[in-house]
């Protein structure tokens, strides 16, 4: 009988990571994820895999985001060669995504080399490197929607719409081990039906074993609407402070949403600010892909933007600048009010926001809105829980700035949409939650008890079930 190992997310939202076996021999890794948060979570990347990377027949991405793709480069390092199987939009934001993590890691691994230097302790290699990934990227395998592939002998594979960023899926694992055939599916990042641009999630029927997220197991998102009417109104508040706005954004993702929504309050006569920076090189390439993807998105969004004459993001709002160039994000620090700066990282882990933060953190006139989950142990996880000070490239900065959370912008399915999704299987499938903090994966255990009479076991790490 096959089995599945939970190596990652098990009551945390970041490290997605699993193991499938089977007696005959075929070993294929969903999903390779970054843990991102407490000092731990970097110790963990930088442990050994649980496994020999050179036994791998495939790996197998539901999407690019970091906490699910981030350590592929390393896996690559540590010799895997195989095959690495995504959808068509997902394979194409990969490069966007793991090229510019390398730049980061090297760029932080030479950083903190100069503070380790100064105080007498040994200097620390980069996470990995730019030609790990370039060489990650030589072993891509594009996959369209709905279309069957085996990927290792007794494993097919096929992905289905998951609604949650550009080429995420749900993936269905068919595996067949000694003429036994089982069907595994894993939800992936399940989107929010009321986000902007992406289409709705597949429903899916059959499943004999169900991997379920659990990011907002506890609770609903706010109504879309009166989420804008809030962002609305933190913007005017800005104005009249004579501030900036600072958003930390994930780039691929969130910051499309964001310049479609802002787009949206530019051509209400609702934005007050004179321009939006969007200071984020990857954003502004994830923003070509999407453009080159368009078919992909939301008819009804898609034809919104059409009907402004743009085929590009950026068209439907025509006072976005985007700075690419280190100096002109350098510049955007002397402009002190007026201003919206879209920048990464979505947990304030690194990227250029910790350099806005440093120049707009302390000033009690500016704003700073979050769109989307924090992390346990991240800088925006410390904002958003209220911290007075905090260490911003290696300085204490004291927190003036305003601080907001959007509750409902999360690209993640919120509990009752979960409930939704989950209600059309077949036979209720042995249900295991995953990526999702304990509380809220107990929280959602619960209500699908309560509301479903479904069982849904919570996994541990390491932990390994027969499929």
């Amino acid at each position: 009988m096959a089995l599945l190992s939970f190596l990652g997310a098990t009551q945390q939202v970041t490290g997605s990571c699993y193991l499938i076996e089977t007696r005959d021999g075929a070993k294929v890794l969903l999903e390779c994820g970054m843990r991102q948060g407490h000092q731990e979570a970097e110790e963990g990347n930088r442990a050994p895999f649980a496994y020999d990377p050179n036994s791998l027949d495939a790996v197998v991405l539901s999407h690019a985001h970091l906490d699910h793709s981030g350590l592929l480069p390393r896996l690559v390092a540590a010799g895997y060669r195989g095959p690495i199987f995504a959808t068509e939009a997902t394979c194409e934001l990969l490069e966007l995504m793991l090229l510019d993590s390398a730049h980061l890691q090297e760029k932080d691994a030479e950083w903190e080399n100069k503070w380790r230097a100064r105080s007498g302790q040994p200097a620390i290699t980069a996470l990995y490197t730019v030609a790990d990934v370039e060489q990650t990227l030589k072993q891509r395998r594009p996959l369209p929607y709905k279309g069957t592939q085996e990927v290792a002998p007794g494993v097919q594979v096929t992905f289905h719409e998951a609604g949650h960023i550009l080429g995420a899926a749900i993936v269905e694992l068919l595996i067949e081990d000694h003429h036994l055939q089982r069907r595994l599916v894993f939800s992936g990042d399940l989107g929010n039906t009321c986000s902007p641009l992406m289409r709705d999630p597949s429903i899916l029927t059959k499943a004999d074993v169900l991997m379920l997220e659990s990011t907002y197991g506890d609770r609903d998102h706010r109504a879309s609407e009166d989420t804008l009417d809030e962002l609305a109104a933190i913007l005017q508040a800005a104005h009249r402070d004579g501030g900036n706005v600072l958003i930390p954004s994930f780039a691929v993702g969130r910051t499309q949403d964001l310049i479609y929504y802002l787009g949206r309050f530019y051509q209400e006569g609702r934005l007050p600010q004179q321009v939006v920076f969007l200071d984020s090189p990857m954003a502004i390439r994830a923003n070509a892909v999407y453009s080159h993807y368009r078919e992909q998105l939301d008819p009804a969004d898609r034809a919104r933007l059409g009907a402004k004459g743009g085929k590009r993001v950026e068209d439907w709002l025509p006072i976005l600048r985007c700075t690419a160039d280190a100096d002109e994000s350098m510049a955007i620090n002397r402009i002190k009010s007026g201003a919206i700066i879209i920048a990464g990282s979505g947990m304030c882990t690194g990227g250029r926001i910790v350099h806005h933060f440093k120049h707009n953190l302390w000033r009690p006139e500016c704003h700073v809105v979050f769109p989307g989950f924090q992390a346990k142990g991240t800088l925006g996880r410390s904002l958003v829980d209220g911290a007075s000070s905090v260490k911003v490239l290696h300085q204490p900065i004291a927190v003036k700035a305003k601080i907001h959370t959007l509750g409902g912008f999360s690209a993640h399915a919120g509990q009752s949409q979960l409930l939704d999704w989950v209600k059309h299987f077949e036979h209720h499938p042995e249900l295991y939650l995953v990526h999702g903090e304990l509380e809220k994966m107990q929280a959602l255990q619960q209500v699908l008890r309560e509301k479903l009479n479904w069982i849904a076991n919570i996994a541990e790490p390491g932990e390994q079930i027969a499929l």
